[in-house]
């Protein structure tokens, strides 16, 4: 048996969640242990929908222009019937004005791993690949895992924290005693990732809606690469294991009702649809994160994009606690503000795939007839384009309701605590270019100088190491943004979140709010 290893946190699991929960702990400089069960990266799509949020935080860490060039911005779709057009859509700017990746990203999942290990090398950092959980304990203070090696030794493990991000099927859930309550959708769902040889431009996707049913097909990076994506009909008495290659391509054309030259298959799934979560996120000096703590439709690109998420909101409070900014009580957090998203999620994706399918009659007659005409003229309005946009790129995700949001004295304004910061452009520039630094930042708006300049002094002696002050003039952007011209200030969690919003032009209300949150011997 090797040397125990002793390091602050244990991740399990180096899928998209668990890389992205390494590559935010290099950030804030916390040690930590990463295992896959796999000899590498996913050498499969999977995954292909890379949304505005998650973009935004590979902005953080240097590589959402990297994930840009190796992917394909999602533009047209087409509506077809058999091999004839009845309407398009644009999606290449929908969310203009409210990102600064206005666009649904083509990336699929190996290549956002990838992207997330290499970030990994460059710190010097690497997983335990062909490495595997065979058991776990943990004590008031700390965690222990026993893994077997790459080599078929063993190795023991032990650190403050662990993290689950070990997929659906997780032996940290179980582990845990979490349960996994939720549904299964009958239907078999399946996913190719092929070459298509057809008429039609490699820039679009395309939507075949046959009732009861659907095809969608999207371009991939590679010369004729396309997903197709779809459903076999209710009632196909069939494992998803037991389906071949032959079949998906049968009713991919006769839903399609088109005789489709399709080769080279690099991959396909079939699987039945699950929509499930765990009852809480944690228990103990336990997390679970991504697939571990929830599945669902595939409906709207949500599933990686929303595990990176749980990442970005877990990695800085672990974080905090660690290097002592902040009391274990603010682990609590990550369970209160993740769960009732994750309840949200299932529900808005289950709806989703439940028009999708079109089962009801007038739904169907809707969605096949009436809105593949109307598309076009209905997201050309401003008001449904913004609904749409901010639906599924998951920046409308909020904590209003959390214990970090600290509702008080936000009346006067547009945006209120617990919102993702807007975003908006500071003299031709991303507001998000000021948001690179792993802490809190403290953003006093104002044209008048004297109202920053005592705040700056006090701050930088009380607070400088882990609270970041920016000094923004008010201009007409701004003012458009949060509804006010009057002097205010924004305290930003380090996950870009707003913790509070106030015109009170001192630093009181920010003492108060870290004395709650803040652990005493800082």
């Amino acid at each position: 048996m090797n040397a125990t290893i002793k390091t602050d946190v244990i991740i399990i699991g180096a899928g998209p969640t668990g890389l992205s929960l390494a590559c935010q702990l290099v950030r804030y400089g916390i040690d930590f242990v990463i295992i896959e069960k796999n000899e590498g990266v996913t050498p499969y799509s999977k995954a292909i929908g890379v949304q505005a949020r998650t973009l935004e935080i590979y902005e953080q860490l240097g590589v959402a222009q990297k994930a840009i060039h190796r992917g394909q911005i999602a533009g047209k779709i087409r509506f077809l019937e058999s091999s004839k057009i009845r309407g398009e859509v644009n999606l290449s700017n929908i969310g203009q004005g409210l990102s600064p990746y206005p666009y649904l990203l083509i990336l699929e999942q190996s290549k956002n791993e990838q992207l997330l290990y290499e970030y990994l090398q460059l710190h010097l950092k690497d997983v335990l690949w062909k490495t595997e959980l065979e058991s776990f304990s943990q004590s008031e203070t700390g965690v222990t895992a026993h893994v077997k090696t790459a080599d078929d030794g063993t190795q023991i493990i032990e650190a403050k924290y662990l993290v689950g991000c070990d997929g659906p099927k997780s032996r940290i859930r179980h582990g845990l005693g979490l349960s996994f309550e939720g549904s299964t959708l009958e239907r078999l769902f399946y996913v190719a990732d092929v070459q298509i040889d057809w008429s039609f431009s490699h820039d679009s996707g395309y939507a075949y809606l046959p009732r009861n049913s659907m095809v969608l097909v999207f371009p991939m990076e590679g010369e004729k690469r396309y997903r197709i994506i779809g459903t076999f009909p209710e009632g196909l008495e069939k494992d998803g294991g037991e389906i071949l290659y032959a079949e998906i391509e049968q009713r991919i054309k006769e839903d399609t009702k088109q005789s489709l030259n399709i080769s080279n298959v690099n991959w396909f799934s079939v699987y039945k649809v699950n929509s499930r979560r765990v009852n809480k996120f944690s228990e103990g000096r336990c997390f679970v994160a991504g697939d571990a703590a929830h599945i669902h439709s595939p409906a709207g690109g949500q599933g990686m994009n929303t595990g990176i998420q749980d990442a970005y909101n877990l990695a800085w409070k672990i974080a905090f606690v660690l290097k002592g900014y902040a009391s274990e009580k603010l682990l609590e957090t990550y369970n209160e503000e993740r769960l009732p998203n994750a309840q949200k999620l299932l529900q808005t994706t289950d709806k989703a795939f439940a028009v999708q399918l079109g089962t009801n009659w007038l739904v169907n007659f809707i969605r096949t007839t009436i809105f593949p005409l109307l598309a076009k003229y209905i997201l050309s309005l401003n008001i449904v384009a913004k609904n749409v946009f901010l639906l599924i790129s998951q920046i409308r995700i909020n904590y209003r309701d959390a214990s970090l949001s600290n509702p008080g004295g936000e009346q006067d304004f547009k945006v209120k605590a617990g919102d993702r910061m807007p975003y908006f452009l500071i003299d031709g520039k991303s507001i998000y270019d000021k948001l690179h630094q792993p802490k809190f930042h403290l953003f006093i708006f104002s044209n008048n100088q004297s109202d920053f300049q005592t705040l700056k002094t006090e701050l930088n002696i009380q607070y400088t190491e882990f609270v970041d002050l920016n000094t923004i003039r008010i201009d007409p952007q701004v003012a458009k943004t949060f509804g006010t011209n009057n002097s205010f200030h924004v305290l930003l969690r380090p996950d870009n979140y707003i913790a509070f919003i106030s015109n009170e032009m001192s630093l009181s209300k920010l003492r108060a709010y870290l004395s709650e949150l803040v652990s005493s011997n800082v």
